[in-house]
């Protein structure tokens, strides 16, 4: 029980990014967006604080083109594997 209580619902969630709680079901469903790794329990969906924070820290850049290059650089590593 205590691993849950460093977890948010849908909507805390989203609280804590700024997005909005369709945008995380959205992405969840799709695969696409706001990837972030999530605990299914039965119906219920949690987020670990600490996988917010990673999502957080891995898409802060300095400037947009930081950010174009890295999606860049992630597309040709996929396709060469």
């Amino acid at each position: 029980m205590d691993k849950l209580k460093n977890m948010f619902n849908t909507n805390e969630a989203a609280n804590y990014l700024g997005v909005s709680p369709r945008t995380l079901s959205n992405s969840r469903s799709s695969g696409v967006g706001v990837n972030i790794n999530y605990l299914k329990i039965g119906g219920c969906i949690r987020y670990s604080v600490l996988e917010l924070d990673k999502y957080l820290e891995e898409n802060t850049y300095r400037h947009t083109g930081e950010a174009k290059w890295v999606k860049i650089s992630n597309v040709k590593t996929m396709m060469a594997h």
